[in-house]
């Protein structure tokens, strides 16, 4: 068997060229190739397309290139963490194209396994989609995604061995696994480097075949920099938020396999015991995630869930990559998806990642989720902070997807789609009917 080149991340930067198109693996903190990525942020290299997640994540490299202008185009599904990627986007400073996170997870698969493209059913209807080919299959419209290919890929993996075979640890593989197999030249940077034959064939999650060169780092805590969400989410609870979840959680059936999104949905978590029998799925690559750890548990030691906070995993977890978690969302078999929402209107739209003249949010795994979930619920506050309805006749913010919603649980009323109509079915402790119609600008009808 063939032996790997181990070299230094010095070495590995020197290959990266002027103009190359280069992925970055990693989710926030997790397998993130931050050493590598730190070496070519002290080079000269230049006019490189970066291609990752969350481009331009701070302290994890992706930032650093662009804070550098080494970046001339980016391409992912988030550009939020760093404020800087923000105003060089909006500004047209760099480049930027705007990919839902499992149709980027996809593309790269699409590239990596010769494929020139594929349809996919996400971001149908909203601005995502203009400009891109659609076509209807099967009485469904789909959107054309061309595949993603690199020059470079920078991947990070937990051990390899002299011959380039890879195993990722926990939640680590999301992006990396996808990325080894779609660039002309493929450097891991790994934790541990072992002879042949001490990763037992199962355990092997990239193939020799893939891997080009090998980068020894050893990554700390102080490595990550303040993304590394060293203790919990520090959720906001109150009774409000918490009614809201309690209502949500009614709608979970003992077998279900759920994902929460970001905020009050975060709330349901902690309402969910043993016995329920509900499996969480988070999207950068886990089933069974279980509560946060005691102490001060960091993401050096616990798998992470999409919220970048550390996770521990119950009896029966199983970790995946990116490209498998949201084929299991596109083919329908996560149950219920319970995300926030900025707007829903009459049609059952949903609009919850974007508001003009704000700073860009990303995309996200939302479009993905809302589109490919069996049954999505939007828990949302019924106004906003200057008392406008957040239920409208027609969302006037950029779509997440169309004709979506099954049911709208608010600090005020819980509303379903009875024969596609937007219906009042219940009402929230200490609201009464009278509120609700003098706050909600969308017509509905009332089934209490």
């Amino acid at each position: 068997m063939k032996t790997v080149p181990i070299i230094s991340v010095e070495q590995a930067a020197a290959l990266v060229k002027d103009g190359d198109t280069l992925f970055g693996g990693g989710f926030g903190m997790t397998g993130n190739p931050v050493h590598l990525l730190h070496a070519l942020a002290k080079t000269a290299t230049k006019n490189l397309t970066f291609i990752g997640n969350n481009v331009g994540e701070p302290n994890l490299g992706g930032g650093k290139l662009l804070l550098n202008g080494q970046i001339r185009k980016m391409i992912g599904s988030f550009f939020t963490s760093n404020p800087d990627a923000v105003k060089a986007a909006q500004s047209g400073q760099v480049a930027y194209e705007l990919l839902p996170q499992g149709t980027l997870a996809e593309a790269i698969r699409a590239g990596g396994s010769g494929i020139g493209g594929f349809y996919t059913p996400t971001s149908v209807g909203t601005v995502i989609a203009e400009g891109k080919e659609t076509k209807i299959i099967d009485g469904k419209e789909f959107v054309f995604e061309k595949g993603l290919r690199a020059n470079v890929a920078f991947i990070r993996a937990w051990k390899a061995d002299t011959a380039g075979n890879l195993q990722y640890r926990m939640t680590e593989q999301n992006f990396n696994k996808a990325m080894a197999t779609a660039a002309d030249l493929v450097i891991a940077e790994v934790e541990h480097i072992v002879p042949v034959g001490e990763i037992a064939p199962e355990h092997i999650h990239t193939q020799a075949c893939y891997v080009d060169y090998l980068v020894e780092a050893h990554t700390t805590l102080e490595d990550l920099g303040t993304s590394a969400s060293v203790k919990s989410s520090k959720k906001k609870v109150d009774e409000v938020r918490m009614n809201m979840a309690r209502r949500a959680f009614k709608e979970l059936k003992k077998g279900d396999l759920v994902n929460l999104g970001i905020g009050i949905p975060t709330l349901v978590a902690d309402l969910i015991g043993p016995s329920d029998g509900i499996i969480l799925h988070t999207e950068n690559g886990m089933l069974g995630v279980g509560p946060e750890p005691a102490g001060d548990g960091s993401a050096m030691d616990y798998p992470v869930n999409a919220g970048k906070v550390p996770v521990t995993a119950l009896k029966g977890s199983s970790y995946f990559d990116s490209t498998d978690s949201f084929s299991m969302i596109r083919g329908k078999h996560v149950d219920v998806a319970i995300m926030g929402g900025l707007e829903v209107d009459e049609q059952a739209n949903l609009a919850n990642w974007a508001v003009p003249g704000k700073p860009l949010l990303g995309v996200g795994g939302a479009m993905d989720l809302a589109s490919g979930a069996k049954k999505l619920i939007i828990t949302m506050t019924h106004t906003n902070p200057d008392g406008s309805s957040k239920i409208v006749p027609a969302c006037k913010l950029p779509l997440t997807a169309i004709k979506a919603v099954n049911l709208v649980i608010t600090d005020l009323a819980v509303f379903n789609y009875e024969n596609e109509q937007l219906t009042l079915i219940e009402l929230m402790p200490g609201a009464t009917l009278e509120e609700v119609k003098a706050k909600t600008e969308a017509s509905f009808r009332v089934n209490l």
